[in-house]
């Protein structure tokens, strides 16, 4: 971990000694090979580790931006950092080259239902869900929701027995390409798309389970915790109540 630390702090950000047009290149540089080479969405001050405080991330996400203009792929705002995706146009393409990729997400209207109520009024309880939605959701809708890494425990509520409350992640924002929950459509827009609707799912299509217990626990895995904490609505993550 040392050798670690001795490299970072031998990496010169303010680069003073260079010509300032020269150095706003190399910024620009940095950010865009840091971006491309990372996993998923980068964020701020991950960024700033390369090009210092001094720099303007945002006026450097602006002009790697307008590099790529007709590009295949873009520079994208996303689950509160950027991230370097293929633009939807050239995905047939794609697909053409490789054949049949990763299966995509397939969400029920049910389990759409109780995901959008989450990323609406998190952190909320299953007992709040059912509530909500006229109908007991299962356990086994709330497990595939965890595995999916849409959702995770949130805080403990102050109801008596003091439940579990659910919050969306970091992962449900890339995964719908929202860089913050104010990105979230209203829901009356999802219904008039065809997406979400309740008079459906008041039929037989939402499972029914047993609900937790106010005095209950779930079986919760201590990384979904760690990971899925709840976020503030203005850090880019976080819920409406």
């Amino acid at each position: 971990m040392a050798r670690r630390r001795r490299a970072d702090a031998s990496l010169d950000t303010e680069l003073a000694e260079v010509p300032a047009e020269l150095r706003w290149r190399e910024w620009v540089a940095r950010v865009e090979a840091v971006i491309f080479a990372a996993p998923g969405p980068v964020e701020r001050e991950t960024l700033v580790r390369v090009v210092g405080r001094d720099c303007s991330i945002e006026l450097v996400i602006d002009d790697i931006r307008e590099n790529l203009r007709g590009h295949a792929y873009d520079l994208v705002s996303v689950a509160g950092g950027w991230q370097l995706r293929t633009r939807p146009r050239y995905a047939e393409a794609i697909h053409t080259a490789f054949g049949s990729t990763s299966a995509p997400v397939q969400l029920s209207q049910a389990e759409m239902l109780v995901l959008a109520c989450i990323a609406y009024h998190q952190p909320v309880t299953r007992g709040e869900l059912g509530e909500m939605i006229g109908k007991q959701v299962s356990r086994d809708t709330i497990g595939y929701l965890r595995a999916l890494g849409f959702i995770a425990a949130g805080p403990r509520s102050p109801q008596p027995g003091a439940p579990y409350t659910y919050v969306t992640t970091k992962g449900f924002l890339a995964h719908f390409g929202l860089d913050t929950l104010r990105d979230l459509p209203d829901m009356e827009a999802l219904e008039d798309a065809g997406l979400l609707s309740k008079d459906k799912l008041l039929g037989d299509d939402m499972p029914l389970g047993l609900m937790v217990g106010e005095g209950d626990e779930e079986d919760l895995d201590g990384d979904d915790v760690t990971n899925g904490e709840p976020y503030d609505l203005d850090e880019g993550s976080g819920g409406n109540g």
